[in-house]
């Protein structure tokens, strides 16, 4: 059965459980050991694209720093791993939809002083940067936050940032990730040229550091390089927990090179768990242990205390798309313009959209693949796509959803999950309020931190100096090592 149901005329209504016949009973399975993982993506007043536009979103805040205190705060009373940002380089269709937001290393750093364990991940580009830059400023917010930071490695989507950057065009999508793996070795690298034990700070004999221990990093690629030594030491993670959210060929086997969390969208167990295994099959490619990178799709809740009370707060969200909207964001995704199609018809016949497309490939494959499967009409795979970006929806109680991540959990469809709350602050709250107590009750969430860094809450290990070279020259002789 259909994870979506027609509830009349042409509006979409999500099944109570967001897939239906797979979720599990009330009482954990046992089958897995281990918890779930929790990430909190924090986008605009939520991630659906009328948030803003809903009574009890934080809009008028959208750029105070209260607003995310409070936020991260919360996701932190809620004991999550990590609370992640977005960054988009570009500012376009400011008209109806929320757009513009603050730079998320700043804000990372200011939240850093309002949190105590949380970790603090933000997106930052390797297209549209430099990796001498990047390096300092996430060593800096790792000394700072005392080991909590994160980088979700992303390559771009769009011309549009390119012409932001001086440049005409947007690199090609494989191209891309080749100057992302340059980029993450040289990071790497810089990250290594402060050993551990370089700092001396010796008073008496007037030695600040051992300068032995302090080498450069002499990265030299085609895309990329630097020469280092980094002017911040080593961080207190040895490095920030790197996060890829591409699901892509290109993005997963990046991901299964440089990867310790990876974001993805997944609109079936069935999909999550093919995805989860391809995943893991690939880690020993290049040295690596399965299990040593956790996976964690999203998951966009709109929760009520009954199913009707639920749904209701759903299709307020819903009935607000324009059909314009949906139109736009559609052509623009699949680079084929349905302005001339019927909104209540099925999607025409586009030639290789997923080749067409420069940007997010994976997005358009699943986007295409759950249309078909599905026949949905162009108004209901936008309405879906538009309400959380083509992750999985779920309408229903705190049970319910409790239910379904057990489920997912048990089936090795996931290792967690990243919340994105359709409305902020609201819906953060409800969360955290409502299922995590259900989680913990269960045995698959923690009820308090154990650890003070983002790898401790992960079960990361800390990597040593000089670790991808030479796990890179164990892969290359054939040798399985673990870590990242």
């Amino acid at each position: 059965m259909s994870e979506w149901k027609k509830s009349g005329g042409s509006e979409d209504r999500v099944s109570k459980t967001g897939v239906s016949g797979e979720h599990s009973s009330p009482k954990r399975a046992g089958r897995r050991q281990g918890q779930l993982h929790l990430g909190a993506f924090l986008y605009y007043t939520g991630h659906h694209h009328t948030a803003w536009r809903q009574p009890d979103s934080g809009v008028e805040k959208l750029f105070d720093f209260d607003f995310y205190k409070r936020l991260a705060q919360t996701a932190e009373r809620g004991k999550f791993d990590m609370i992640f940002f977005a960054d988009l380089l570009y500012a376009q269709n400011v008209g109806p939809a929320a757009a513009g937001m603050l730079e998320p290393l700043t804000l990372l750093s200011a939240l850093s002083v309002v949190t105590e364990r949380i970790g603090l991940t933000a997106t930052v580009s390797t297209t549209y940067n430099e990796p001498y830059n990047v390096a300092r400023k996430f060593a800096t917010l790792d000394h700072i936050s005392g080991g909590r930071a994160g980088w979700n490695i992303v390559t771009s989507q769009l011309d549009v940032e390119a012409l932001n950057y001086g440049r005409g065009k947007h690199p090609e999508h494989g191209l891309r990730y080749e100057m992302a793996r340059e980029f993450a070795e040289a990071a790497t690298r810089l990250w290594d040229s402060w050993q551990d034990d370089a700092l001396i700070l010796d008073r008496q004999s007037g030695q600040f550091a051992d300068e032995a221990r302090i080498t450069p990093a002499d990265y030299s690629g085609q895309w990329y390089s630097t020469r280092g030594p980094l002017n911040v030491p080593r961080p207190p993670q040895g490095y920030p927990v790197l996060i890829q959210a591409g699901s892509s060929g290109p993005g997963q086997d990046f991901a299964a090179s440089f990867g310790e969390v990876i974001f993805t969208a997944q609109q079936s167990l069935a999909a999550a768990k093919e995805f989860y295994a391809g995943l893991n099959g690939k880690l020993a490619e290049h040295g690596r242990l399965p299990g040593s990178l956790k996976i964690m799709p999203g998951l966009s809740p709109v929760i009520g205390d009954t199913e009707e009370e639920a749904q209701l707060r759903f299709r307020q969200l819903q009935d607000l798309i324009p059909d314009d909207t949906i139109v736009l964001m559609l052509s623009g995704l699949l680079n084929f313009d349905l302005g001339g199609y019927p909104l209540d018809g099925q999607l025409p016949e586009i030639p290789d959209p997923v080749g067409a497309s420069n940007g997010m490939k994976s997005r358009v494959q699943l986007i295409m693949d759950t249309a078909r499967r599905e026949q949905l009409s162009i108004r209901q795979i936008g309405k879906r796509l538009i309400g959380a970006r083509g992750h999985l929806q779920f309408v229903g109680t705190p049970q319910q959803l409790a239910d379904l991540m057990e489920h997912w959990f048990e089936e090795y469809g996931c290792d967690g999950f990243n919340i994105m709350p359709p409305v902020l602050p609201g819906h953060l709250d409800d969360f955290v309020d409502k299922v995590v107590p259900i989680l913990q009750d269960r045995g698959l969430f923690r009820s308090d931190y154990s650890g003070r860094t983002l790898r401790e809450h992960l079960g990361l290990e800390r990597p040593a100096a000089g670790h991808f070279t030479k796990r890179a020259q164990l892969a290359e002789a054939g040798a399985e090592v673990s870590g990242v």
